[in-house]
């Protein structure tokens, strides 16, 4: 599978349906039935989340993580989880990754891309914003700086305000 990194594309999400796109509304797949290896795959259910795509060999990717970090440390006790999903094929390559940047929120490796695939993800990074009730509001593709940023704070804030369903 070949992706562009860093690209600059706004699109919808490919859904767990054959070749139809996750729009905005629709649920998230559920992350504990795609066979991602993790030390736990963290539930997002009644939560907001952001589960973001990448891979070792991504620039922007490793930009983004300190970010991550961040924004995870300041909101998670609002209720925010985020979610890292490698789609590095070389086990080893994620671990040195993820030991080199020490994120403060879950990573997972999708070693076999079944969620990469079933999402047909185009380009890393790549990012979903997703409201308490599993449905996804925001589809980033790429990580620009402080444009990106300011971005998903302001959605994760907007969802972190909004009532539960």
């Amino acid at each position: 599978m070949q992706f562009i990194c860093g690209a600059v594309l706004l699109f919808s999400v490919a859904v767990p349906r054959a070749s139809a796109e996750l729009q905005p509304g629709e649920l998230f797949p559920p992350l504990q039935s795609a066979g991602l290896i993790a030390t736990q795959v963290p539930e997002i259910s009644g939560r907001v989340a952001v589960v973001d795509f990448w891979a070792s060999w991504c620039a922007p990717c490793k930009a983004s993580f300190p970010f991550y970090s961040a924004l995870y440390t300041e909101k998670a006790a609002s209720g925010l989880v985020i979610l890292g999903v490698s789609v590095d094929q070389d086990q080893s390559a994620y671990s040195a990754f993820v030991g080199r940047l020490h994120p403060t929120f879950s990573v997972a490796l999708d070693r076999d891309q079944k969620l990469v695939s079933l999402l047909q993800i185009p380009a890393m990074p790549t990012c979903f914003v997703i409201d308490r009730s599993g449905r996804v509001r925001f589809v980033h593709s790429g990580f620009h700086g402080a444009d990106t940023e300011k971005l998903l704070r302001d959605q994760v804030a907007l969802l972190l305000a909004e009532r539960t369903p």
